[in-house]
């Protein structure tokens, strides 16, 4: 997992700083034709999977809401000298007859963004707060699922 100084920038600004936190988060799936750096500040920068065949553009919406946590782990590490939260599991199937992507190159980068924007152009001025490298490009079959399992957001001090 890797911040982006933006992230970074806003996670400090919404704590210190009393900004208002967004509503919702994504989190995007993108090709490797631009591989996300930590300077990396918004989604338009990147280029993200085709839409369709259960992928839908800007990616799997997330809420930041008690009743239904979709940042469902939050621990406190002392051995470890971090803190850690996770993102509830990720899916997105692909329908029979149907693969994710629709078309182009797989997924090789998942993104959080903020919620700015919700069509088109818009998601474009999103914020990339972080990035997690899927190893490889990722391609889902007609049928099957891709499930992001507790992507991790942590904070750690410098060695």
């Amino acid at each position: 997992m890797l911040w982006t100084n933006r992230g970074k920038f806003l996670m400090l600004n919404w704590v210190f700083c009393a900004e208002t936190l967004p509503d919702n988060f994504y989190v995007a799936l993108i090709t490797s034709a631009v591989v996300p750096t930590e300077d990396t500040t918004t989604f338009d920068e990147l280029t993200e999977i085709a839409d369709g065949n259960g992928y839908t553009e800007g990616g799997y919406e997330l809420f930041v809401d008690s009743s239904s946590p979709d940042f469902d782990v939050l621990t406190e590490d002392d051995v470890n000298d971090r803190a850690i939260i996770q993102i509830k599991d990720l899916v997105w199937y692909a329908p029979s007859g149907d693969t994710i992507p629709a078309s182009g190159d797989g997924a090789r980068y998942a993104v959080l963004t903020d919620g700015t924007g919700e069509s088109g152009e818009i998601i474009g001025d999103r914020q990339v707060l972080a990035v997690w490298d899927l190893m490889y490009e990722r391609v889902v079959a007609a049928g099957q699922s891709l499930t992001l399992a507790n992507c991790e957001l942590r904070a750690v001090e410098p060695a």
